[in-house]
């Protein structure tokens, strides 16, 4: 076992999380989220030789922007004008419900205890309501409370400085609350 493999174990649900949430309609109805995590994975597990420990951050930034750079390749893979997107079905999203149970747990640092009592329907309201969202009121959200990245983090990786990225913060979660009533 390489060192990198307990690592993606401990988020492989924020990284799960991260590819649906990330991924849109149109990639996600193309596209299973299993399939891309996997090739996320694998991409990290063969290049694990690579990688040099310099804390959590430094792998959740890899991870993450490894998984970023799957969806954007996919998403142009898709939209290339050589492919006849009329001729594709879309594809039945199957979750798991070990899956569902795994989301619900990162979700559920952007929701109230309230809030939990209906966690299925509460998945799919959350979701929905993230993709209502300017794409970078998701993005600070998903850096913040789904791949647990500090302020300082998040303004290095949105080139922003701190106190921007709270204020944005502050706005996504407004904006996100005020989508989910």
């Amino acid at each position: 076992m390489t060192a990198v493999e307990p690592l993606l174990k401990r988020y492989l649900p924020g990284l799960r999380a991260w590819v649906r949430s990330q991924s849109g309609p149109e990639l996600n109805a193309l596209e299973s989220h299993s399939d891309l995590c996997q090739s996320v994975c694998r991409e990290i597990l063969e290049k694990a030789d690579r990688f040099r420990y310099e804390g959590e951050g430094a792998f959740r930034h890899w991870l993450y922007t490894t998984a970023s750079r799957k969806i954007r390749n996919k998403q142009r893979y898709w939209l290339a004008q050589r492919r006849d997107v009329g001729r594709n079905k879309p594809l039945m999203q199957s979750t798991s419900s070990g899956d569902d149970a795994e989301l619900i747990d990162c979700y559920a640092s952007i929701c109230t205890p309230s809030e939990d009592a209906s966690a299925r329907e509460e998945l799919e309201r959350i979701e929905a309501a993230l993709t209502e969202l300017s794409d970078e009121h998701r993005e600070v959200i998903m850096l913040s409370k789904m791949c647990g990245l500090s302020h300082a983090e998040i303004a290095e990786e949105m080139s922003r400085s701190e106190g921007a990225i709270r204020a944005l913060l502050f706005r996504a979660l407004a904006s996100l609350a005020s989508k989910m009533k």
